[in-house]
């Protein structure tokens, strides 16, 4: 397989960071030679936040009020992101973004101008219900009722519409998989789908 870039997208605790990660572990296995980008933009705010500049502190103080952070700060950390670790040849594995389709606009242009090709989108398809139990199941800090339903909102109002840009753009390759089964299931289908096996 040559370098592929894979968009992971889904509700709340659908577990595309999961299956983000175990098929980052197949595609190094595959051929160990092609290295693997892996970009989860909630990783990166987690880690931006701990800092103490002006906006560092802004968005702390957003994220622990359960804010959703400005697009521009989204954007920024994937971009960074390119800037500084893509070589060219990697696979690229992106877990949970973009969320709204101007964001998905940005990332469009990002593979455009580095040459990126037919990207994979991987929708990990759970019910609302099933979202809002494994929230309320996995006791994060950050998995209050409010912000569980707040999180749901936004899947509705931003990802539902990117997922839709996604699904009728012949520009990408787009796979609905279906998210409420054992993860190994979900990730042998995910594997045969995308031909790596």
């Amino acid at each position: 397989m040559k370098p592929q870039a894979f968009i992971f997208i889904g509700r709340s605790g659908c577990g595309k960071g999961t299956q983000a990660k175990l098929l980052t572990d197949a595609l190094i296995k595959r051929d160990p030679k092609i290295e693997v980008m892996y970009i989860a933009t909630g990783i990166e705010l987690r880690q931006f936040i701990q800092g103490d500049t002006y906006t560092q502190k802004k968005c702390k103080e957003l994220y622990n009020t359960g804010g959703l952070q400005p697009e521009f700060l989204a954007v920024g950390m994937w971009v960074n992101r390119f800037f500084r670790d893509y070589k060219g040849d990697q696979h690229i594995i992106m877990d949970g973004m973009p969320r709204k389709v101007h964001e998905a606009g940005v990332l469009n242009s990002c593979f455009e101008f580095y040459g990126i090709s037919n990207p994979i989108v991987l929708n990990i398809d759970i019910s609302e219900t099933e979202s809002k139990r494994r929230l309320t199941d996995r006791k994060r800090i950050d998995d209050t009722e409010e912000e569980i339903a707040r999180r749901l909102s936004w899947y509705e109002t931003d990802v539902m519409p990117t997922l839709a840009y996604y699904d009728s753009s012949p520009k990408y390759r787009f796979i609905k998989v279906f998210g409420e089964r054992s993860i190994e299931d979900i990730h042998t289908d995910i594997v045969k789908k995308i031909g790596l096996v």
